[in-house]
């Protein structure tokens, strides 16, 4: 009897997660870059009983909901005339330097100039390898051509280098647009030529709005299906303790 109630406790938890998902994509439908999450479904722990009657039977313990990665579609380009920001095109990250010294990957193209002429986020992330513009240079001066090469006032002053890794699903997003190579997803090594950057453009989120809220209507009315499992299994206690007494 307890095991349908677990059963049922566990899809509502696996489905309370998706809709956490969905909820967050949501959130970012507006958020430069932004890659939508992808939810997939594992069975929980299997066993079979030492009975006779149910021996060859295997009885689970439901489902369970993970984190399977992030589509990497890409996001439509919305152009905003700021020479400064840069769309990525094709399968590649810009590779930034954090305030605590480790490096992490994004796609927000939404740089800016600091006080010494060194191109970053627009938190503050500088970008890796350094980019320094000669001091005094206002942004319309900046040209950014579609391999990353940089030039201030015509002259050549750097170029923005553009990586990927091995498995994009295994980057461990840390908030700010920002993710993390791990082991799974390989160290960051150079783009492919055909990765290209558009000036004067952002990347959207790739989150589609129809899509979401098919999704969340479908995760809502399984958690409620869940939850009446849950009752179910309540009534089905309450008749067995009325015919043991």
């Amino acid at each position: 009897m307890l095991e349908g109630l677990y059963s049922a406790a566990a899809g509502m938890a696996a489905q309370q997660q998706r809709l956490d998902a969905i909820s967050n994509d949501l959130a970012n439908v507006s958020t430069t870059g932004y890659k939508s999450e992808r939810i997939g479904f594992r069975d929980l722990l299997y066993n079979s009983p030492g009975d006779a009657a149910g021996a060859g039977v295997g009885l689970g313990a439901g489902s369970a909901a993970e984190t399977v990665g992030r589509t990497q579609a890409q996001g439509a380009l919305e152009s905003t005339g700021d020479p400064l920001d840069v769309a990525i095109q094709g399968d590649g990250y810009l590779q930034v330097r954090r305030a605590d010294g480790t490096t992490a990957l994004t796609r927000d193209g939404s740089l800016r100039l600091d006080a010494r002429g060194r191109l970053g986020t627009a938190d503050g992330d500088l970008l890796q390898p350094p980019v320094t513009v000669p001091p005094g240079t206002q942004p319309r001066d900046v040209s950014i051509s579609a391999n990353g090469t940089v030039a201030a006032n015509g002259r050549t002053v750097g170029r923005i280098a553009l990586v990927t890794v091995s498995a994009t699903d295994r980057l461990q997003p840390v908030g700010n647009s920002l993710s993390l190579p791990t082991a799974g997803s390989g160290a960051p090594r150079a783009a492919s030529a055909a990765t290209t950057l558009k000036q004067g453009a952002l990347e959207g989120s790739n989150v589609d709005m129809g899509d979401e809220m098919v999704d969340m209507i479908d995760a809502q009315r399984a958690y409620s299906m869940t939850s009446r499992a849950i009752q179910t299994q309540d009534q089905m206690a309450a008749v067995a303790n009325q015919v043991k007494q």
